[in-house]
């Protein structure tokens, strides 16, 4: 409950009205078929990555061809999002597990990012695996394209008007109230995320590539990606409202589910982290370019 000094700040500084945005879900309606911005957040992602990493194997060094692209597009997405639906079931909604017709409603959202990151880390050990490639700088490349997905898929969160963050008696003037959570101000938690999974990460992630020689030194690129999102998202999560099922653990055990998966993500982040940065670099000839 609000203290008194808590209320009064409020009164003086109104919160925000999601419902006042004249945001919704969806994206196109033809009557017959519609469109959700959550699909094409993904569908952005998905994009983006391809088009980043076609851009980066264009340079000297590069582990992978574009065929090898062409598959990861492929395999990728099937486990970004089978691995997301399943990842969420397991971590979040074990009841959707004991009835497969909810479990592949994808439309009516549940995804995890942690089940979606070990599909796609499936789905490049099984290219690299057929293609014959180094699975750390394969992993290298992918991570520096991940963070552009990670931007639109918490934007479309936002949009959406779900995962919310928590009460708040703080007189930032970005609080809002989102329908279903009640009339108290709370923390637009998905743009804190997008902010920091996806843009800044992102920004971080680019520079190392494109900047340093970061991607000569294998697992650099991967343990940065790791440490980073796991950083972020344990941060973040102290601003978002846990999910309704699983409240009373996060009661309990003083961290969210969000927080304690993260927690061996960052111990292999930094353990990339560290084994790039001990061994020496790779040693790769940059043929001059010729008019």
């Amino acid at each position: 409950m609000l203290s008194l000094s808590a209320a009064a700040a409020v009164s003086a500084h109104p919160p925000l009205q999601w419902a006042s945005l004249g945001l919704s879900p969806i994206a196109l309606d033809l009557g017959f078929f519609t469109i959700k911005w959550y699909s094409l957040a993904y569908l952005a992602g998905i994009m983006l990555g391809y088009f980043q990493l076609s851009r980066m194997m264009r340079q000297p060094g590069a582990p992978l061809a574009q065929r090898h692209a062409d598959d990861l597009f492929f395999y990728a997405t099937l486990g970004i999002i089978l691995g997301g639906r399943l990842g969420y079931a397991a971590f979040y909604a074990p009841e959707l597990l004991a009835d497969p017709r909810r479990l592949v409603r994808l439309w009516e959202g549940g995804m995890s990012f942690h089940g979606g990151l070990i599909g796609t880390v499936l789905a490049i050990a099984w290219v690299s695996w057929r293609g014959g490639l180094n699975f750390v700088r394969t992993c290298d490349y992918i991570s520096v394209c991940v963070p552009g997905g990670l931007f639109f898929g918490r934007c479309a969160n936002f949009v959406k008007g779900e995962l919310w963050g928590r009460v708040t008696d703080s007189t930032m003037p970005w609080v809002m109230v989102f329908p279903g959570a009640g009339a108290l101000p709370r923390h637009p938690s998905q743009l804190y995320e997008a902010l920091l999974e996806g843009l800044v990460l992102g920004l971080v992630m680019l520079f190392l590539f494109w900047k340093t020689r970061a991607r000569w030194r294998p697992g650099v690129l991967v343990g940065t990606f790791t440490l980073g999102y796991s950083v972020a998202r344990f941060t973040v999560e102290y601003y978002r409202e846990p999910d309704a099922q699983l409240l009373d653990f996060a009661l309990r055990t003083g961290l969210s589910m969000g927080q304690w998966l993260t927690l061996p993500m960052m111990a292999v982040g930094l353990g990339f982290m560290i084994r790039g940065l001990v061994r020496p670099p790779l040693a790769v000839t940059i043929q001059p370019t010729t008019a």
